[in-house]
């Protein structure tokens, strides 16, 4: 148990932070969650409603985004910068003691190889550019922890992306994987308990600075599906669909995750898998 004060989660109904707040809640750790239905962050309103709230002592977890399914245009990005803007002009009033910000891999761009906390942030894809945005808006503002996680998977995601979650879910309910032409590009994917526990590190330690949160391996998308298909006791087919985009890997070094938390060891691909699904047959 920490001698953490109280955590206040943004974006509480969301993928990350409702592990979060379910992690947190099993640790016996304070926490006020508040999701876009009692607060919206990209109405103006939102800097006096969050400065009421706000207390000194408090350790604030930022996951609030519009999330690349709500759009990937000018008016989504808009709204997204909008949003840390708010959360600013409230900290201005209201400080809290620690902020951890959950960003995301896509701030970098795409053709560097392997990644790292120092590789370049330039990206044309509006939902990574939001992300560059709200970050150096909240270095301004504070001194927070920005973490930018790889893939994200589990059982709780609401995303069904590309990768273990669709992977999983297709294969429970078609007995089918498909997979972009062979299914050659290299990832790295994170388990969300091992998202949970590093953000949980961060806010033990008032960790400030920009860490990737990856494990440092970077399966292919076979490799993926062949893992999923493993731990299946049916038979799964894995197929190949024409591939739409030309093939990019994104790879990553986890050196400096692991120089901030060397305790930190992160759950292998078919251990996180075996989680995700007996957590399926659970719910």
């Amino acid at each position: 148990m920490s001698d953490l004060s109280r955590v206040v989660v943004l974006g509480a109904r969301g993928f990350v932070a409702g592990a979060l707040v379910r992690f947190l809640a099993a640790e016996g750790q304070a926490c006020r969650a508040i999701s876009s239905q009692e607060i919206d962050l990209t109405q103006a309103s939102a800097v006096s409603e969050l400065a009421a709230i706000f207390q000194p002592a408090d350790s604030l977890v930022v996951c609030s985004c519009l999330t690349p399914e709500r759009g990937r245009d000018r008016t989504t990005f808009l709204k997204n910068v909008a949003m840390i803007d708010h959360l600013c002009s409230a900290l201005a009033v209201s400080p809290c003691a620690h902020v951890v910000y959950i960003s995301s891999d896509a701030v970098y761009n795409p053709a560097s190889d392997p990644l790292t906390e120092h590789s370049c942030c330039e990206t044309g894809d509006f939902y990574g550019l939001a992300h560059v945005v709200r970050e150096k808006m909240l270095v301004a503002a504070c001194r927070p922890a920005i973490l930018r996680p790889s893939a994200i998977y589990g059982a709780s995601d609401t995303h069904s992306a590309y990768g273990p979650n669709r992977f999983v879910r297709s294969a429970l309910a078609t007995g089918k994987i498909s997979l972009f032409g062979d299914g050659e590009e290299q990832r790295d994917h994170i388990y969300i308990g091992d998202v949970v526990r590093i953000i949980h590190h961060c806010l033990q330690q008032r960790t400030e600075g920009i860490l990737n949160v990856v494990t440092g391996a970077s399966p292919s998308f076979r490799e993926v599906a062949a893992t999923v298909a493993e731990s299946l006791s049916c038979k799964i087919t894995i197929e190949s669909q024409p591939r739409q985009v030309p093939i990019v890997h994104r790879r990553f070094n986890n050196a400096a995750l692991s120089r901030t938390f060397p305790s930190f060891g992160p759950t292998s691909l078919s251990q996180g898998i075996r989680e995700m699904l007996a957590e399926n047959a659970n719910s």
